[in-house]
């Protein structure tokens, strides 16, 4: 028989640095409202399986979704097609050079049934902090010079969470993406964060995993060499 989940008021944070146990979110996955995009709060919810997500007009909600979509790097699904491209260097791609780029490029995707974005200029000067300081990192796809894709996502040692990616041709978010899971399972992390269902997602092998699975994970002691 499955447990019913109970439903608490929505946490409102205040200045101190904590956030409510994850059970506590609803079944959305809202677990708490307000705070700031602090350094140390956001390196905390990335840490404790919660990541901040809100439009423009909004206060900062912060989720943590049951269950979480995931991806093990050495289950990176790479179709025919993709692996041709790869063969034949239809891409160039360089690691961590051109962060601000790739999130502005972000930012300025349509995406299906989405107004706006969620990457305010509140979000992107709070990853530029993270940039600077080593915790967000990105990969940029390049076709003649020219920045056709990319990804970034907060780096925790041993697990990647990924924010966003874009992509302005075919198959360059793919080929970040698929790159990405290379270097990670070379590096023996345990897991991308993909946060929430796709189909994008599900197609490159990512999967669903139960909330405290993923935040089990999570606690596992990261590796050192691989934050620097």
């Amino acid at each position: 028989m499955q447990k019913k989940r109970h439903h608490l008021p929505i946490a409102l944070l205040d200045d101190s640095l904590s956030f409510p146990d994850v059970e506590e979110a609803t079944e959305e996955g809202l677990l708490a409202i307000g705070g700031d995009l602090s350094t140390e709060r956001l390196l905390l919810a990335y840490r404790s399986g919660i990541f901040p997500w809100f439009n423009e007009d909004s206060l900062i909600l912060w989720w943590s979704p049951d269950p979480r979509m995931v991806l093990y790097p050495e289950k990176v699904k790479v179709s025919k097609s993709m692996k041709k491209v790869i063969r034949d260097d239809q891409f160039r791609l360089t690691k961590n050079a051109y962060f601000e780029r790739v999130i502005d490029s972000c930012a300025k995707m349509d995406r299906k049934g989405q107004e706006g974005t969620w990457i305010t200029p509140m979000m992107k000067s709070a990853y530029l902090r993270l940039h600077e300081l080593g915790h967000a990192k990105s990969y940029e796809v390049w076709q003649d010079d020219i920045l056709v894709g990319g990804l970034y996502g907060i780096d925790l040692g041993h697990v990647f969470c990924g924010e966003s990616m874009f992509s302005t041709v075919s198959n360059a978010s793919k080929f970040a993406f698929i790159h990405l899971a290379n270097d990670l399972n070379k590096k023996g992390y345990c897991l991308i964060d993909c946060q929430v269902y796709t189909r994008h997602l599900e197609s490159l092998g990512a999967e669903k995993m139960a909330r405290n699975e993923f935040i089990e994970i999570l606690q596992l002691r990261p590796n050192q060499e691989n934050i620097k």
